[in-house]
């Protein structure tokens, strides 16, 4: 059985994964972490993960970027794996989170939904065949409590392009205030906020008389949940290293 700690266990999307985790074979959570204990878990609840005394094998950490580097911490020393879906990190954080692979187990990515990251391959694909012929432009759309824009997983899908056409690429977030013609060394990034929209992305190659559009719509929160359960047991066991969804999905 795998032994997870959860952290973030009472916001939107730790809920979602405990009730993944319930109805999931060979996987159980064990404690929680979060600062509102206002709700009832069939764990216990810690209000910081430097109290939890409860043994494990996994962290999923769906939490707020205030919190990431003591979990970090927390895992490189107990060598824990530890999964990371929390968004809006800076760079010193990826950072924290790169050198604390080389220590232990870490599972990383900006979106936990096995079909975005299809559609990050499909659009390195695009990439490669289109080159510098097509203008490229990302949209994403999410709710309106989301705080970071653009989302990380435009950011992810914009470094994975760009890393295909040898980083030759600028991100353009706003034209508003510049009165010029769109250049070809660049990728639009545009962010759109409202209602409760669980997660819009869409990537397009616009040519000459043509247009390619890969897309993909999150209609709930179950999808990052389910990811984040297959990245736990994944993870299990694993030695130290970075790995991502593209070794999870190769894996099965």
């Amino acid at each position: 059985m795998i032994k997870v700690i959860l952290v973030g266990c009472n916001g939107k999307m730790g809920s979602a994964i405990t009730n993944r985790i319930a109805i999931s074979d060979g996987i159980e959570v064990v404690a929680g972490v979060d600062k509102y204990l206002g709700i009832s878990r069939d764990y216990p609840v810690f209000e910081s993960i430097d109290n939890v005394n409860v043994e494990a094998d996994v962290i999923i950490d769906f939490s707020n970027p205030e919190v990431n580097e003591e979990v970090v911490k927390y895992a490189t020393e107990k060598s824990l794996g530890i999964v990371v879906g929390t968004t809006g990190l800076s760079d010193q954080q990826i950072e924290n989170i790169n050198v604390a692979s080389k220590k232990t187990a870490v599972f990383f990515t900006f979106n936990m939904s096995i079909g975005i990251n299809l559609v990050l391959e499909l659009s390195k694909k695009a990439a490669s065949v289109l080159g510098g012929d097509f203008d490229i432009e990302i949209i994403e759309q999410h709710h309106n409590q989301k705080l970071d824009a653009p989302s990380g997983t435009a950011f992810m899908l914009a470094n994975a392009i760009n890393e295909t056409l040898d980083n030759t690429m600028q991100f353009t977030y706003d034209r508003h205030s510049t009165r010029a013609k769109r250049s070809k060394n660049e990728i639009g990034i545009h962010s759109i906020r409202g209602g409760n929209i669980v997660g819009e992305h869409e990537v397009i190659f616009a040519g000459t008389d043509e247009v390619i559009t890969l897309s993909h719509s999150a209609r709930s929160k179950e999808v990052f949940a389910t990811g984040a359960v297959n990245a736990a047991k994944f993870l299990s066991g694993k030695p130290y290293g970075m790995y991502t969804m593209k070794e999870l999905i190769e894996e099965e």
